[in-house]
């Protein structure tokens, strides 16, 4: 005897059709394509706004959004706005830029905020040499935590979030299961990462769920945005 096993033809075939099976289950996973040229949106995105149109958004009294439109941005005014689709999970990339010359401090200077289903704020600040309270500058999540680091640009030079959002889990009874999560590049630096947050005053929903707006606030400053784009995960 030489110690190797001898398979019977129905194990052998048994085998083959594991194989098979494995392979087929292989294709049925394999990722989908997804094409993202450099500055482009992902080829599955939701582009919310490309820089000629506000067709996406309104006032939050449901008013087309009046927001003025200028050198392919779109620059605060009349009153917050926000999408009229509604996003769960999703990542999110948006740009925006801070009035330059910069005037005032603290925060009276290049205020907004980027408010993610309407009810948690992600700041929007210029605090490029500009010291406020630490969970109320740029990339803080607002009164909640403060960024990691501080990546801000020179007023008036564009920048760059980029946000990967988990929605809130519920139970039957519509009780939170799972605090909702988020993860921000600013300007490519990791600022938050995966933390869990709640609610924040100022939005447009008093609570949570499983889907909602984005949120744009007019804080009185003339912050432009630019580039937004949603790929829904």
């Amino acid at each position: 005897m030489t110690g190797r096993k001898i398979f019977s033809g129905a194990a052998f075939a048994a085998a083959l059709s594991f194989v098979a099976a494995m392979a087929i289950l292989a294709q049925d996973n394999e990722p989908r394509v997804v094409s993202a040229l450099e500055g482009q949106p992902p080829s599955d995105a939701v582009v919310l706004f490309g820089g000629e149109s506000l067709a996406e958004w309104t006032y939050t009294d449901g008013k087309p959004a009046g927001w003025t439109l200028v050198e392919g941005a779109m620059e605060v005014k009349g009153g917050g706005i926000m999408t009229k689709k509604e996003f769960g999970d999703m990542q999110l990339h948006i740009e925006f830029a801070t009035p330059a010359p910069a005037k005032g401090e603290g925060q009276d200077r290049g205020n907004s905020g980027v408010y993610i289903q309407g009810i948690y704020e992600l700041q929007v600040l210029d605090s490029y040499e500009n010291e406020t309270y630490i969970d109320g500058m740029c990339g803080a999540i607002y009164l909640q935590y403060p960024p990691l680091v501080n990546s801000s640009r020179r007023p008036g030079e564009w920048q760059a979030y980029d946000i990967i959002f988990h929605a809130a889990r519920f139970d039957e009874m519509g009780l939170v299961t799972k605090k909702a999560t988020l993860t921000v590049l600013h300007n490519g630096v990791l600022i938050q990462d995966n933390i869990k947050i709640k609610a924040t005053p100022g939005g447009v929903r008093d609570t949570e769920g499983p889907c909602g707006p984005i949120f744009l606030q007019d804080h009185h400053h003339p912050v432009r945005y630019r580039n937004i784009w949603v790929r829904e995960l």
